[in-house]
This record gives C-alpha cells, sequence and structure tokens, in this order.
C-alpha cells in the first residue's frame, strides 16, 4: 500500500518536541531554575510578550503543565492589552498599580492592588497591568497553565490570540471589588470564591488543627479557574505536620520567616534538604517529596500556595485524591505524616532555630521535648553547638 504524505516538509521527522521550552527560548528574557528563587533579587529584562520586563522562573518540582512568570512595571509603565487561553494567578511582591478587566459585553472593572495581593484575570479576558508609582517599580509573579496548553495545542495563535470568551468564568462584579463568597465545608476544605483578594495577609483563614498545632487554612477559587490557590498560618513556636503530593505546588512566603525540610521515604537524615524562605521567596517541592514548613520567628508565618487542579476542578485523580487525603495519615493511605512519625531531627532543628531568636516551643502538647532538650544540652557540652545568647 502507498501512503501519501500529506505533512509539510518541516514538520517531517520531528519527534520528542515541547512546544514550551521553545516559547521560552524565543522570549530572549532570563530563566531562573532550582530548587527556589528570591524573586526579589531576580533581574529581569524587556520582555515582547508584554511589553513591560519579565523573567521566567522554572524550579525543580514545578512538574509538566506549570510555571511561573515575573512581571517587573517600570515607575509609570503597564503592559499592552493581552488575553490568552491559559490561566494565571497573580501574587503581588511590591509596588502598587492596578488591573482593568474588559468583560464580553464591555464592561470594565479596575481594581487597585499592593504588596501581598492576590488576583486572577478570567480565561482569556482582556486585561491590563498598571503600575502606579511614578517612582518605584511593581513586581509581581503569576504561576500559570501555559506550559500545559502549549504540549496540549502546540499553536501559538490559538493560545494567544483566540476569539473565544469565557462567559459563565466571568463571575460577580463583587469579586473585582475584593469581596467573595465563602462556603463552609469540613476543616481544610472551605473555599473563598472571588478574583481578587486586595491584602492576603490580612485575609481571615479557618482553623485545621488536623494540619499542624494551631495552624490555619483557607482554599481558594479565582476566576472560576483550573489553577488552584490556598493560604496556611503557623502560629509563633509551632510547625505543620508533615506531608507529600505531586509536582506543581509552588509556595510563596506572605508574612514572617520559615523554612522547609526536604526527604525522599527512605532518605538518610543527613541527606535531608533545607529551604529558608521570607516575603519575595517561591519553592515547589518535587514529586512526592516529604516536607515539613517550620515557623521560626517571632510572628505568625503565613504562606500561600498555587498549583494546577483547582478544590473545584481537581484536573487529575491524582490531585483529586491528594484534596481528599491531605490530613490523613500516609500509614491510613493519606499524605500526612503525623508528628510521632516525623525524623527526630526535624524537632530537634526546630528548637534549636527557636533558641536562636528567643521563642518557646508551643509544641509540647504534641510532642514529648525531654529527649530533644537532653540532646541540645549535650550538643552544647561538648562543643557542636553553639547558641547566641
Amino acid at each position: 500500500m502507498n501512503v501519501t504524505d500529506k505533512t509539510k516538509p518541516e514538520t517531517r521527522d520531528r519527534f520528542l518536541l515541547n512546544p514550551y521550552t521553545d516559547w521560552t527560548a524565543a522570549q530572549g528574557i532570563p530563566v531562573y531554575e532550582g530548587f527556589g528563587v528570591d524573586m526579589l533579587a531576580c533581574e529581569t529584562q524587556p520582555w515582547d510578550f508584554t511589553e513591560a520586563n519579565g523573567a521566567l522562573i522554572h524550579l525543580n518540582g514545578r512538574g509538566d503543565y506549570v510555571s511561573v512568570f515575573l512581571h517587573d512595571l517600570p515607575p509609570g509603565g503597564k503592559t499592552r492589552p493581552m488575553g490568552h487561553c491559559f490561566e494565571e494567578i497573580f501574587y503581588v511582591l511590591e509596588g502598587h498599580g492596578s488591573t482593568r478587566v474588559t468583560l464580553t459585553d464591555g464592561t470594565e472593572h479596575t481594581f487597585e492592588w499592593g504588596p501581598k495581593a492576590l488576583f486572577s484575570v478570567p480565561l482569556n479576558t482582556p486585561y491590563q497591568l498598571f503600575n502606579g508609582s511614578g517612582r518605584e517599580v511593581a513586581k509581581l509573579s503569576s504561576t500559570t497553565n501555559l506550559p500545559m496548553m502549549l504540549k496540549l495545542f502546540h499553536n501559538d495563535a490559538f493560545v494567544f490570540d483566540n476569539p473565544f470568551r469565557f462567559t459563565e468564568r466571568e463571575g460577580l462584579s463583587e469579586f473585582y471589588q475584593g469581596e467573595g463568597v465563602l462556603t463552609p465545608r469540613t476543616p481544610g476544605r472551605h473555599t473563598w470564591e472571588t478574583n481578587f483578594i486586595a491584602d492576603l495577609e490580612q485575609f481571615e483563614l479557618r482553623e485545621w488543627e488536623a494540619r499542624g498545632k494551631g495552624c490555619s487554612n483557607m482554599m481558594i477559587i479565582m476566576a472560576d479557574g483550573t489553577m488552584h490557590a490556598h493560604a496556611s498560618e503557623m502560629p509563633v513556636g509551632t510547625y505543620k505536620k508533615g506531608h507529600r503530593h505531586g509536582p506543581d505546588f509552588h509556595v510563596f512566603c506572605v508574612r514572617g520567616e520559615g523554612y522547609s525540610v526536604f526527604w525522599y521515604e527512605g532518605e538518610e537524615e543527613e541527606n535531608y534538604e533545607r529551604f529558608d524562605w521570607k516575603h519575595g521567596w517561591v519553592f515547589a517541592p518535587p514529586e512526592q517529596m516529604f516536607h515539613l514548613h517550620f515557623n521560626k520567628g517571632k510572628e505568625p508565618c503565613r504562606y500561600a500556595a498555587t498549583a494546577l487542579g483547582s478544590l473545584r476542578y481537581p484536573f487529575s485523580d491524582v490531585k483529586e485524591a491528594g484534596f481528599r487525603g491531605n490530613d490523613v495519615s500516609f500509614k491510613d493511605g493519606g499524605a500526612q505524616l503525623e508528628y510521632q512519625d516525623q525524623p527526630f531531627r526535624c524537632h530537634l532543628d526546630f528548637l534549636i532555630e527557636l533558641e536562636k531568636v528567643g521563642v518557646k516551643s508551643e509544641m509540647g502538647d504534641y510532642i514529648d521535648e525531654a529527649p530533644y532538650i537532653k540532646a541540645i544540652a549535650a550538643m552544647k557540652k561538648d562543643g557542636t553547638l553553639s547558641v547566641p545568647a
């Protein structure tokens, strides 16, 4: 049988393609990689895509579907009017400005933002970002599912120049004014639906003690999207229970200072990785790597996390199972590591960190700290530990 080859010559014999990395290479802006980065220290360059300045953040744990953009608007600057078939959740790192959104019926919504604001524009809805200061830059990060969309359609015109409008995603007018709808559920599954949160640091959370001593949380649905967001807080002198999950959860520090410890099941403690963070930093835990988040400071520590697969639209069976079992012990088929099951070193290092800043541990109700205090005393005696007075 003879088969006529109707493919274009330039598409023959092409394989193992990645349209997103091809697009990345054509942007001509810095690309930052690693376990995590300080976005406030990242340099940016002029970016034709936004007509502002930018950089790309490609972390080790980002997975196949998600990436982070860094948007840098110079004083008095703005982006071009944009609209695209990929979702973004913006987090404001520094500066003040506004976003103008144009709905299908021509209605315009403009909302002003400052540091620690969180917002999202409905899919393929025209919008524009403005820096409201004539003296200071404005920096925003945005978690996007552009890698998934370009890999799926491998057609730039479909993703970036598509006339179709998703009217059903535009939401209530109040969603552009910092208001929202709370849907109470069980702890860890309470949801706040909106398009804009003016100050994530002051945003009200709900108690979720099953995830850790004094912990609180809120799941966030933005612009009726598939992209996920949530905010969590740890009181002073505490930390969350360990857990693990799939890739693409990007964690942004909102308030305080903390650190996280990462390891794979069965790994020796000396090989554990530690990552310290504060506002401006982002990190992404790799696939199924256990990790604990610690508050090492003198004020409550809050962070936000973004990912693909929301509580409304989990996207995959794996992500749905993760949301259902995110406070169930891994011994019972869930994803959580209970305090009594965590490595000895985790709590030991935590107590050492608290001693450095003069903070009292509040974990005594969950953990017998006597063995740890004894170990610290022995380390001081033999000179392997020196804590500033």
